[in-house]
């Protein structure tokens, strides 16, 4: 086996792994309107010129998270001891780099239940950890690099063992923490036909597929996300029982990675399993089971079924009442969660009702700073139902709090005050106050372009919602100008046959149909819109039903109405198709 090691005096120091039952999580909040948010479930606001008595869409704080979920040691598990935390080396120099060297095998003494070999890989994750902690990530990348190209050259001289998969599994955790994602997929594809040649009693392999089923997910690689935890599932039903406690993080991770997979049924199945087996071995009221039973709350609201949700977390709000009281934080977030299961079964007053007093609790108790995200989108959640309700007053004042939070936190030019300057003009919008909804944009998109420069896809979102407003003040020209600018810059970042560009295309195409531009100029860029919609959406998407009824005018006042029939036809068959589903 092969692991990169520095010389640092007369000491040896070797660098990462981590066999502890510590979670580790980098969090990282970001603002990047990219139309790539919505597809992750993101609510975003379209640009629609037409009058909208829907729902007013906000933005909302994208968090994106990178976690390891807990593990243990095979010597934790079987003699109840924690596994020994070690103090981690220096950060190594260049000239220490120079000297590096390979250790070649090691020792089969252990310490303190440890093999030297597991010692070795704890002390070069806790290393790498380090580094990206002091801000060393380019020593850090050095250092995962040469243990890369240490192993792959062993790889290629015919080593397949356990030593092998574990120091890959240690670089692409490492790769993980820096947030370096293709890197950890070729890491993963490099360990993913050894794995296959590993033997299910190997020391170690339990907690490599822990930590590479769970990096899959992270990955979007939920298939064999699943496999690698229903391997590990089976290992160690084998070694401590179907019923055994041990069994919860790869049954957990595994129920997760279902759900988000689309198999809704077994994903359910498997959370109510680690339930099961929590109740028997702690009982129906321990705080261990607020993580399984959330997440299964959370995919029954995702897939539709608030009552049940509503019942799963009317249980957790019971077990930390119990635990902590009413006033404590964690009851606040629980009732945010219940409130969600109740707006999505209609009771849009007893959410609101819901997520005033939670967030009271919440900041009563001081669980989390004002500023957090999940505290700022917790009012944006709230602030968007109150809209939906008709309270739009209240739900403005809720956004103006959080403008005011982010500019005493952050500062008023910080890009973070951009997401609530846009939800603040879609209020306002709604409320027919565009000359305050043009102020509010036309200072998110001052803010846009000073912090990613005039030409960043990112300003094209307050750019045309800015057109868009101009447009209801009646300044036409000033609305089309900004329009065909937001067009060039997302041909240019997208691709001129991107979804991002036919939405531009729409809100360009309505501006100048009231400039009375040439019908002809005005039908080609409808069909460009309609080719758009048929290659990013599908030829029976719903989007394309007012796009057709668009063109069928523009032909008619052409006189070619030659070309009408096979329109109307599929027209008509998109319109029968799609009010049957509103039927039903």
């Amino acid at each position: 086996m092969v692991i990169v090691v520095i010389h640092n005096s007369d000491v040896c120091f070797s660098y990462i792994y981590i066999f502890s039952r510590t979670n580790f999580r980098v969090n990282q909040v970001f603002i990047n309107l990219h139309i790539g948010h919505c597809q992750r479930g993101i609510m975003c606001s379209s640009v629609y010129l037409q009058s909208q008595k829907g729902i007013c869409k906000l933005y909302m704080i994208p968090v994106r998270h990178f976690r390891w979920e807990p593990f243990v040691t095979l010597s934790s598990v079987e003699t109840g001891r924690n596994p020994r935390k070690y103090r981690a080396s220096s950060v190594p120099t260049l000239q220490d780099s120079e000297r590096s060297e390979t250790l070649l095998g090691s020792s089969s003494s252990t310490f303190d239940g440890m093999s030297d070999f597991e010692i070795q890989l704890q002390e070069l994750f806790n290393e790498v950890k380090m580094m990206i902690k002091t801000g060393n990530e380019n020593d850090a990348v050095d250092l995962l690099q040469a243990n890369y190209e240490a192993v792959k050259e062993q790889i290629e001289a015919g080593a397949r063992g356990i030593e092998v998969v574990a120091l890959l599994d240690i670089i692409a955790l490492g790769y993980m923490a820096l947030g370096d994602l293709n890197i950890v997929d070729s890491v993963l594809d490099t360990m993913d036909g050894l794995l296959d040649h590993i033997k299910d009693g190997e020391p170690l392999l339990d907690s490599i597929l822990i930590h590479v089923a769970s990096m899959y997910s992270t990955l979007g690689n939920f298939k064999k996300s699943i496999l690698l935890y229903q391997r590990v599932t089976e290992i160690w039903e084998c070694k401590y029982g179907k019923n055994s406690a041990f069994l919860l993080t790869s049954l957990l991770g595994m129920a997760k990675a279902l759900g988000s997979a689309g198999r809704v049924t077994k994903a359910v199945e498997t959370y109510n399993r680690s339930i099961i087996i929590l109740e028997t071995s702690r009982g129906a009221e321990s705080e261990d089971l607020v993580v399984p039973l959330f997440g299964l709350g959370n995919l029954l609201i995702k897939e539709g079924r608030a009552a049940e949700a509503e019942s799963i977390f009317v249980r957790v709000l019971k077990i930390y009442s119990k635990l902590y009281g009413d006033t404590d934080g964690r009851v606040g977030m629980v009732m945010c969660s219940l409130a969600r299961a109740k707006c999505a079964k209609g009771n849009a007053v007893e959410a609101i009702d819901l997520y005033k007093r939670a967030l009271q609790v919440i900041k009563d108790a001081n669980y989390m700073a004002l500023d957090d995200s999940i505290m700022e989108n917790m009012r944006i959640e709230l602030a968007e139902l109150l809209h939906v309700v008709g309270r739009g007053k209240e739900g403005r004042e809720l956004l103006e709090e959080c403008l005011f939070i982010t500019e005493k936190y952050k500062g008023k030019e910080h890009p973070s005050s951009v997401t609530h300057l846009l939800n603040l003009s879609a209020s306002c919008s709604r409320a027919k106050n565009f000359v305050e909804a043009e102020r509010l944009l036309r200072t998110a998109l001052e803010i846009m372009m000073k912090a990613v420069g005039p030409e960043d896809q990112s300003i094209t979102f307050p750019m045309l919602d800015l057109a868009v407003t101009l447009y209801q003040l009646n300044r036409d020209e000033e609305a089309e100008e900004l329009a065909l600018k937001a067009l060039h810059i997302r041909e240019k970042a997208f691709g001129k046959d991107s979804l991002p560009v036919g939405e531009a295309l729409d809100c360009l195409a309505s501006i100048q149909v009231r400039l009375g531009r040439d019908n002809t100029d005005l039908l080609d860029l409808l069909n460009r819109i309609l080719r758009i919609q048929e290659r990013e959406l599908g030829f029976e998407s719903e989007e394309i039903i007012v796009t057709l009824q668009k063109i069928l005018v523009y032909l008619d006042k052409l006189g070619r109405k030659n070309e009408t029939f096979a329109l109307q036809r599929r027209l008509s068959l998109l319109t029968r198709k799609y009010q049957q589903a509103i039927r039903y």
